[in-house]
């Protein structure tokens, strides 16, 4: 859905005037601090609610108080156009479509958002070719004259789709393109309205688990020459392996690909609202594996990986603290 903000970093309205308390303190300033994630049914979504947690608690400002919320929206290419009209104070995004957006490249051709800004990698993501495993679909190739679903028009998943078909010597006219989100792709796999769904979450990923404890299910390699080809436009996309039991069903390694997922904002945000928010999440990481297994893989240490974009000098002061 769309996501619908006010301005940059607003003060609630009951915060705006600061009272005076016994010995001179002063109470906090509230100030909302957004996050936005993707469907519900993807890992951006529960891995957003634990970090806006973590911030509204942890994050340590002298006189401002940060309420930060985790809003469900379009993911990476929807995420980076709202950071670039400030309508949202950070978001989630694959390191691919920021790269793209700030360059003005790929779907943001001749219009690059020059004011995003990044905080920090948080971990990779895994592209998943999802069947029922009486499908008969083995390899992508086997897609031709199938329906799959790519996501919205002009989303990183979309995108993502477009890139595997022409490196397979396909077309989307090749297939017969559903534009569901994952959750609503996995329902419709479920009542056999769909041969095929493609997925770039964090696995195991939520809606692929419900499919998968109710039906057998398969998860298609994406490996060979045609995904080299990929690698050389896309060198973001980098080879993993979907280990055995990640889903029911998923008895052997699944070769694959991943991205980083990357969590930006924009230049107005100020320093110390991003210093405090980085310096929230880079030490209590461990808070979010409770949440996800693939919050067990952000850390400190990886925190610039695959960032190709300008770093926000909020971020940056507490890397250059910590020697990063």
């Amino acid at each position: 859905m769309k996501i619908s903000r006010r301005g940059v970093l607003k003060s609630a309205a009951a915060a705006t005037a600061l009272a005076c308390l016994p010995g001179g303190a002063f109470a906090q300033e509230r100030k909302f601090f957004g996050i936005a994630t993707g469907g519900t049914g993807g890992t951006y979504y529960p891995l957003g609610g634990m970090l806006a947690q973590l911030i509204s608690n942890k994050a340590e400002l002298k006189d401002i108080k940060l309420s930060a919320t985790a809003e469900s929206g379009n993911a990476s290419v929807a995420n980076s156009k709202l950071l670039g009209r400030g309508e949202i104070e950070s978001a989630f995004a694959a390191a691919d479509i920021l790269d793209s957006a700030y360059k003005g490249t790929g779907q943001f051709d001749g219009t690059p958002i020059k004011n995003i800004r990044a905080i920090g990698a948080l971990y990779p993501e895994t592209v998943q070719l999802v069947v029922r495993a009486d499908s008969g679909i083995n390899s992508f190739a086997d897609l031709a004259g199938k329906s799959i679903s790519s996501g919205s028009p002009g989303s990183g998943q979309w995108q993502l789709l477009g890139d595997l078909l022409e490196a397979h010597g396909m077309t989307r006219e090749s297939v017969s393109e559903d534009l569901s989100s994952f959750s609503q792709s996995v329902e419709k796999i479920k009542d056999g309205n769909l041969d095929a769904s493609l997925i770039t979450a964090g696995a195991p990923t939520s809606s692929v688990t419900d499919l998968a404890n109710g039906h057998e299910i398969k998860v298609v390699p994406l490996n060979g020459p045609a995904i080299a080809k990929l690698q050389q436009k896309q060198p973001y996309y980098v080879n993993t392996i979907l280990p055995a039991g990640s889903y029911k069903g998923v008895d052997s390694d699944v070769e694959t690909l991943a991205v980083r997922a990357i969590w930006a904002t924009h230049a107005d945000v100020p320093d110390d609202i991003i210093y405090a928010a980085t310096k929230a999440l880079y030490e209590n990481t461990e808070t979010l594996g409770k949440v996800h297994p693939k919050g067990k893989e952000v850390n400190i240490e990886s925190a610039l990986e695959s960032v190709s974009i300008p770093v926000h000098p909020g971020a940056q002061r507490y890397y250059d603290e910590k020697g990063l």
